[in-house]
């Protein structure tokens, strides 16, 4: 086949850096996107190369998944159409099996009957399907269970050990951590992951699942909500507003820059999996949300940043992850340190 790709959710803040890396390397790319407004404010100019072809359309929608496909054959299809939402999926927890579970099965339902089979689908999963990973306690590893809501009203943030022994978390790793989704947006991310695992091997073709941790940058959504913690904290600090740290600030996350993403998805298109792979793509670095807001506070000259012990039911403690598979695979690597991703993020707000 031709170097082509259909971006489902193409227009939003991944796809759209994508489709321009796809344009450049001389791919015919079509997008799919239905324009959701918690996601593209109203009058929001979409931002695709001219040569993209944008089908506003729902992956929900039957109809709309055929349009799509009588018009265009992809070789390749990246998956990128889902709701994100972490808190708000324990609330809307129908729209987001709707889009994430039944939009790929319609997509998958729309190939079928068009009897088209693309040489390979990419799938950006999320670093939420591990739930809270796997910890160590001494040298006894260990899955935790969800923290409740209860444990996290008593400020109980950490998991403990079998015997209540003080525990660490592990780097999660798509070759040997264990999946164990702890809110519905994550069961739904995990979901996705077996139904095209399962498509793919019946129709004898290529699979790449990469587990993006949290992506920022410039571009990203400023009027969603759940849009990320890294825009929300950056905007507040250049308006010299005090930033509310969660818990006791040492959750602990891994922030990949928006670049370094798209590059991560370039290069699994660019080299198709055989038949299948799955890996993680992030920084490789572990940081605190209090280390973060620091580093904004300080660059925009704001107040320090406040501990507040308040927490979201169904977040994880901890979510870092083992980027050397990727690398390996990929023959990809991250090139942007927080530091640099945060400045490139302050200036294009400040704009």
């Amino acid at each position: 086949m031709s170097k082509s790709a259909l971006i489902t959710g193409g227009a939003g803040f991944i796809g759209s850096r994508l489709a321009r890396r796809l344009v450049e390397a001389g791919y015919d790319v079509a997008v799919m996107d239905v324009l959701h407004p918690q996601v593209h404010a109203e009058n929001a100019t979409i931002q695709l190369p001219s040569t993209v072809r944008l089908f506003t359309g729902d992956v929900t929608h039957a109809p709309d998944c055929d349009a799509v496909l009588r018009l265009f054959k992809p070789a390749q299809i990246v998956h990128l159409a889902a709701e994100t939402g972490t808190a708000q999926s324990l609330s809307e927890a129908t729209r987001h099996g709707s889009v994430n579970v039944v939009g790929t099965t319609q997509l998958l339902d729309a190939l079928s009957r068009s009897g088209h089979v693309p040489d390979q689908l990419v799938l950006a999963s999320s670093r939420a399907v591990y739930g809270e990973g796997a910890w160590q306690a001494g040298t006894h590893v260990f899955y935790p269970q969800p923290r409740s809501h209860a444990q996290l009203v008593a400020g109980i943030w950490d998991p403990q050990g079998p015997n209540r022994d003080p525990a660490f978390p592990l780097a999660s790793s798509a070759i040997q951590t264990v999946p164990r989704p702890t809110n519905i947006y994550a069961a739904t991310k995990l979901a996705q992951e077996h139904i095209l695992a399962a498509w793919t091997a019946a129709h004898d073709t290529k699979l790449s699942v990469l587990r993006l941790q949290n992506v920022y940058g410039p571009g990203q959504s400023l009027t969603n909500s759940y849009t990320g913690i890294v825009a929300l904290f950056a905007r507040l600090s250049l308006q010299k507003q005090s930033l509310e740290v969660y818990e006791d600030g040492r959750i602990v996350r891994d922030f990949v820059f928006i670049d370094d993403v798209v590059e991560g998805l370039f290069s699994a298109i660019e080299a198709p999996a055989d038949p299948s792979r799955y890996v993680d793509i992030g920084s490789g670095v572990p940081t605190t949300i209090h280390e973060l807001a620091q580093q904004l506070a300080t660059s925009c000259g704001a107040p320090e940043p406040v501990v507040v012990g308040k927490f979201r039911d169904g977040d994880v403690r901890a979510a870092r992850c083992d980027i050397e598979p990727a690398m390996s695979a990929l023959g990809w690597r991250p090139k942007w340190s927080l530091e640099e991703g945060t400045r490139a993020l302050l200036d294009w707000i400040g704009k």
